[in-house]
């Protein structure tokens, strides 16, 4: 499925409706260079999963938990380059408990992702500095539901 967004504000209301379709182990893979609109995205589902967590970019922590239930844990992998890098995130932990994963540079750990309950998305420049194309694949299950 390909979205249109011509603001951050329509970013975030595109991953609150996608955040209600999500359910406990949910991994949303994310592509995108830097201010693309990955982190407004998880601004969104937040919204509906976490509505008092204050989201921000995991840059320099690598990862923030928002809680909810199921929580929503979300994860910069920019900097990991290998298979502790990514263990010390505490990604398998919070994956084995049902967390919603939310992965920013999600390229950087393809081989760690899952084969189910994945959805991955690529948001890339429209025509205007504040247009945003969203690509969504993945997980039969939620293709069905975005119609």
């Amino acid at each position: 499925m390909e979205y249109l967004s011509h603001s951050v504000e329509e970013t975030e209301a595109i991953g609150e409706t996608l955040a209600g379709k999500l359910s406990a182990g949910s991994v949303v893979a994310y592509r995108g260079t830097l201010g693309m609109g990955k982190t407004a995205f998880v601004r969104g589902m937040a919204q509906k999963l976490s509505p008092d967590a204050h989201v921000s970019s995991p840059t320099f922590a690598l990862v923030n938990d928002y809680g909810g239930s199921p929580p929503l844990v979300h994860f910069d992998m920019y900097r990991i380059s290998g298979w502790d890098d990514l263990d010390t995130t505490g990604f398998f932990e919070y994956q084995q408990q049902g967390a919603v994963l939310a992965v920013e540079w999600s390229e950087n750990i393809e081989n760690a992702l899952p084969e189910d309950k994945l959805i991955r998305i690529e948001i890339m420049r429209g025509e205007t500095d504040d247009c945003r194309i969203l690509r969504m694949s993945g997980d039969s299950v939620y293709e069905d539901s975005w119609r």
